[in-house]
């Protein structure tokens, strides 16, 4: 088992003593281990001698530093080991040793060339929970093709739901699938660890983006399979509910949501929609979602006379969910999310104090929300690491 590392104090945290060696890179699987760090696991960041490919993602840069990279590698120590050479082999397999968990994101047609097949891995290290990420996983006839979170979101079907019309395919302008397959991963990985911890046993975990993404498309996919039409873009509303969208006010644009027959009438309460609400074709979710075009013009008419905050307020006071589209500017200035300390700031030491989002989640006994550590400096820990493992190497 990996030896304090001398972080934050504090109450312990859920995986504290678990040792993760992360191989990734790019974003997906350093997600992953970023929030098993988050959680206390000693993360071991192994780069090549190039880096993260993330380090180079940019701009923005912050003294240098990528500010993609800042933000999905919190936590974590790094090394640097070149695994075409023998002797770094024998080093990382020396790590695996005092290891509960190795995460890689090599291309499924290269893992034998590094000796990283899982297979063998699993038979060499039986205790170990080794867990893939990769585009299209680790069989089926497309396992070596590389994948980003494009190609998942295109081959999904996400984006042929996403946008204006279906000669408009777009895609979510985030990295969607990279964050979900990162969530999916760490998940399986902790699910693991309990069955480790009472047997010892390991595991092989086998997480692709295709399928992570087309976990996001499950509502969707459910409707088709079930005999429904093949799903289209909704223009920015639901597939099934309405209203679900957004309303342009004389200000600024909310969405509101209206989730069951109930928060559809309080809808019409709050914004003085009496013929909407004595009109019995839409009393029902099925009847609203036929007359789905002809509720949202007449919504827009009342949503028009009043300012983004009147509605808010009245449409709050009813126990309608509403918000305003927000932009970033916005999203950093939220009171919410700053009551929530959902933005924390870590301090590096090349791009100085910055600020990024945090872990989604609360522990009652550890509510220290700061970093342990920031992003680490290529290489900045392989003599400590080493050392820990062989103590005869030099400084």
């Amino acid at each position: 088992m990996p030896e304090p590392t001398g972080e934050t104090p504090g109450s312990p945290l859920p995986l504290d003593g678990i040792r993760v060696i992360d191989l990734t890179t790019s974003y997906a699987g350093p997600t992953a281990a970023m929030l098993l760090a988050d959680m206390g696991a000693d993360v071991i960041k192994v780069e090549t001698p190039r880096g993260d490919d993330t380090r180079a993602w940019g701009p923005p840069f912050l003294e240098g530093e990528s500010t993609w990279f800042l933000s999905v590698n919190r936590n974590k120590r790094s090394i640097c080991l070149d695994l075409h050479l023998e002797a770094d082999r024998a080093t990382l397999f020396s790590l695996l040793e005092t290891a509960n968990a190795l995460l890689v994101s090599v291309n499924p047609a290269k893992l034998a060339r590094l000796g990283l097949d899982p297979d063998d891995i699993a038979e060499r290290f039986p205790g170990l929970i080794f867990c893939t990420l990769s585009g299209f996983g680790l069989d089926g006839p497309h396992a070596a093709l590389p994948g980003y979170d494009l190609i998942a979101q295109a081959r999904s079907g996400m984006m042929s739901v996403t946008g204006p019309s279906a000669d408009s395919p777009q895609r979510m302008s985030t990295a969607v699938t990279d964050v979900v397959a990162g969530l999916v991963a760490a998940f399986s990985v902790a699910a693991a660890l309990v069955r480790q911890r009472s047997s010892g046993t390991g595991e092989v975990i086998d997480v692709s983006l295709l399928e992570s993404a087309l976990l996001l498309m499950a509502p969707r996919m459910a409707s088709f399979l079930a005999g429904g039409d093949e799903p289209e873009p909704c223009n920015a509303t639901d597939s099934v509910l309405t209203p679900y969208q957004a309303f342009a006010t004389a200000d600024r644009k909310i969405v509101v949501a209206a989730g069951n027959d109930a928060m559809w009438r309080r809808l019409c309460t709050a914004i003085g929609g009496t013929e909407l609400l004595t009109d019995r074709r839409f009393a029902t979710t099925a009847g609203r979602q036929a007359a789905r075009d002809e509720i949202a013009e007449a919504l827009s008419e009342l949503l028009r006379h009043g300012s983004a905050d009147e509605w808010l307020e009245r449409l709050a006071a009813n126990g309608v969910p509403a918000a305003m589209v927000q932009s970033a500017s916005e999203v950093v200035k939220d009171p919410q999310l700053i009551a929530r300390g959902a933005l924390v700031e870590q301090d590096h030491p090349v791009a100085g104090p910055h600020t990024v989002v945090g872990a989604p989640w609360r522990l009652r006994s550890n509510p220290n929300r700061a970093p342990r550590r920031a992003a680490p400096m290529l290489g900045e820990h392989t003599e400590e690491v080493l050392k820990s493992i062989s103590p005869e190497t030099p400084a």
